[in-house]
């Protein structure tokens, strides 16, 4: 197995296009979503299909469209994580354009990990070595076409059930 590292990762996103990078950024997202809201697991299905189809249109509305769906999520324990999250839904780009897409895809990528990172139990711990994989094995996968999405997807769903029984691990423990 190679080792991850944060400059590999950057070097992925350089090269990534709009659809790698609209994946990139929505799987970060998706993988964190249960620490705004739990029970969110469907509010961002509308932009991945999105994705999938490469459909620029329509990817600002089905973004705009979560965001309400999650107002007002997040504002419970946890206010500073689920604010990063929070952050990462409020910072995506209406504009299926490469610049703004990349610019999100890293602030997406930084938030994520530090949202791993809060949960684990000692610096650059399992969670954050864990997510930093995941992000990279969701680029490499969306590099190969609109086939590497159903990969991305998977370990998005994944992630975010690990990040889950850790919170929720957490949470009975303390």
């Amino acid at each position: 197995m190679t080792s991850v590292t944060s400059t590999s990762l950057q070097e992925l996103i350089d090269r990534a296009e709009e659809r790698g990078l609209a994946a990139a950024g929505l799987a970060c997202l998706d993988r964190c979503l249960p620490l705004l809201a739990p029970d969110a697991a469907d509010v961002l299905r509308p932009a991945w299909a999105t994705v999938a189809r490469g459909d620029g249109g329509a990817w600002g509305e089905a973004v705009a469209k979560a965001r309400v769906e999650l107002d007002g999520a997040g504002s419970g324990p946890g206010g500073e994580v689920a604010a990063l999250v929070r952050g990462m839904l409020d910072d995506a780009p209406a504009d299926w354009a490469v610049e703004p897409l990349r610019e999100w895809a890293r602030r997406c990528s930084g938030a994520a990990l530090t949202a791993h990172a809060h949960y684990d139990a000692t610096d650059a711990g399992p969670l954050h070595a864990g997510e930093l994989r995941r992000q990279q094995a969701v680029l490499e996968a969306v590099a190969h076409g609109p086939t590497g999405l159903r990969r991305a997807r998977d370990l998005s769903t994944e992630g975010g059930r690990v990040l889950r029984a850790v919170v929720s691990r957490r949470a009975r423990t303390a």
